[in-house]
């Protein structure tokens, strides 16, 4: 189930927990956050191609596109048996932001986006059928975990990708991973 904590930044263990999705939506959208539920516009199999995932949602990706001025689109998955799983969720364990917006929608599995903002970190745990999308020069980080299992379209302005800039600050290394908020 889809989830959203609200901590204060310098309370790690207490938090404010919703789970209803139109409360979610409404609590992300007063801080610049998109969060949308989306469905396939016909059956995927396990092992579908990138083609094959974004034709089921090509609808939802069009309007985004044309909304945002998106130029690429693309599917990333990340197993439990794959061979960069733990260099990969190190690399975005750490807070950082973006020139650009960072859009993700979740095809199947599940991540955790932390969203450092102002004096609060918004905890969204995504999972099949949620779409977030984080806006540029937003602090935040993910995590897959330990055993990841991601598949997620991708949207982007830039068609050379996103790049990170972290922001030194140690804040992911206190709060909640994945794990312990399952």
């Amino acid at each position: 189930m889809s989830e959203l904590r609200i901590y204060p930044d310098n309370a790690p263990d207490r938090a404010e927990v919703i789970t209803d999705p139109v409360e979610i939506t409404r609590r992300l959208d007063q801080v610049g956050v998109r969060f949308e539920r989306w469905e396939a516009n016909q059956p995927l199999a396990a092992d579908a191609s990138q083609d094959e995932i974004i034709a089921a949602y090509r609808a939802d990706i069009d309007r985004l596109m044309a909304e945002n001025g998106f130029q690429s689109v693309d599917v990333i998955s990340v197993g439990p048996d794959h061979p960069d799983r733990e260099a990969l969720r190190q690399k975005f364990l750490e807070e950082h932001t973006h020139t650009e917006f960072e859009v993700r929608f979740f095809v199947d599995g599940q991540g955790l986006f932390m969203l450092h903002i102002g004096d609060q970190v918004y905890g969204v745990l995504c999972e099949k059928g949620d779409l977030l999308s984080v806006p540029d020069g937003t602090p935040h980080w993910f995590d897959m975990g330990e055993r990841p299992n991601v598949k997620a379209i991708r949207l982007f302005t830039d068609t050379s990708g996103w790049v990170a800039h972290y922001t030194g600050n140690p804040i992911a290394k206190v709060f909640p991973k994945l794990e312990t908020v399952q």
